[in-house]
């Protein structure tokens, strides 16, 4: 876990080969086409990209329609099936026809649990990376823009938030106020604004020295809308970047605290304390600790790689 959050600043500057991105794509076909045809027509062309992709659509849809899956399978998220659901002797079912994913503990369904266990993992992921990359950018425009002591305080705010060995003090944190959801979400974005703060912080310190700020500059424009319509649109690159790799680092932040008992709390499905509850059961049953883990490993996985792919679509220092 010491890692999952720290994601390094120049892996977002996109300088990843892409000899291979534009193949079949003529040279004065390239060329007169747009920063954001090139950037769609990139990433069309990249197999992992569109597997990546098809792979979050459908974890997605899962999520979404999680009650009608529900109800088409005939079995609640919750529901103890404690004649059907476990054998003579109490351990639960493997995958069968009724039981898809097989039954946990309780005699519960793993693969409705599964389902909306994705509900609860793409919310904290989209929900914690919105608010970090929101508070990030303005944070991190105002320290650059402005720079003096507004940057410097910002700036060392930046620092200390980065330098708190987080998963402790997420841990003290969500121990001392008590688990949720959406204390589970503010924790992960407070821990994850700072390095997007600082890339957008570096890009701004850079581009207000450009032309086109100070022709806005000269024409009497609001420093507000020279942040916000000048400066940011040209630093968006990065930040969408830094966005498809914070997903999957708050998911797994997520299911984290879920499986120390901090996250969301049971009888919720969530990834996390379904791992936590098949800790006593893997010998005798690991189909309740597989499915959630590979349904952990496959969302992580998939959004990674598409921060991967969208970080050399981005790359057009070759165009």
């Amino acid at each position: 876990m010491s890692s999952d959050l720290a994601i390094d600043p120049g892996d977002l500057g996109g300088t990843g080969p892409a000899s291979t991105r534009e193949e079949g794509l003529g040279e004065d076909v390239v060329a007169n086409r747009s920063t954001t045809q090139l950037v769609l027509a990139r990433l069309r062309a990249d197999k992992v990209a569109i597997a990546s992709a098809a792979t979050i659509v459908i974890i997605s849809l899962a999520a979404i329609f999680a009650p009608l899956i529900a109800g088409a399978v005939g079995h609640g998220p919750n529901t103890q099936y404690l004649q059907t659901g476990l054998s003579p002797s109490g351990i639960p079912l493997p995958p069968n026809a009724t039981f898809w994913f097989g039954t946990d503990d309780l005699g519960r369904d793993v693969f409705v649990r599964v389902v909306y266990g994705a509900r609860i993992s793409l919310l904290v992921g989209v929900a914690a990376t919105g608010i970090s990359i929101t508070v990030g950018v303005v944070v991190g425009l105002l320290a650059g823009y402005y720079g003096s002591v507004v940057d410097t305080v910002l700036a060392r705010s930046m620092d200390v938030v980065l330098s708190l060995p987080y998963l402790v003090f997420a841990l003290a944190l969500v121990s001392i106020v008590g688990p949720s959801l959406w204390i589970s979400i503010l924790v992960i974005a407070f821990f994850s604004w700072a390095t997007v703060g600082r890339v957008v912080r570096g890009q701004a310190l850079m581009l207000k020295e450009r032309e086109f700020v100070e022709a806005a500059r000269s024409i009497g424009t609001s420093d507000l809308r020279i942040m916000f319509v000048e400066i940011l649109p040209n630093v968006m690159g990065p930040v969408i970047v830094y966005a498809t790799l914070l997903i999957p680092a708050a998911i797994v932040f997520e299911a984290t605290l879920s499986f120390l008992g901090l996250g969301v709390v049971p009888p919720t499905p969530s990834w996390g304390n379904m791992l936590a509850e098949s800790l006593p059961f893997f010998s005798v049953a690991w189909w309740f600790v597989v499915f959630p883990g590979a349904a952990l490993l496959l969302t992580t996985l998939a959004f990674n790689l598409l921060g991967d792919s969208v970080r050399d679509a981005l790359d057009l220092s070759d165009r």
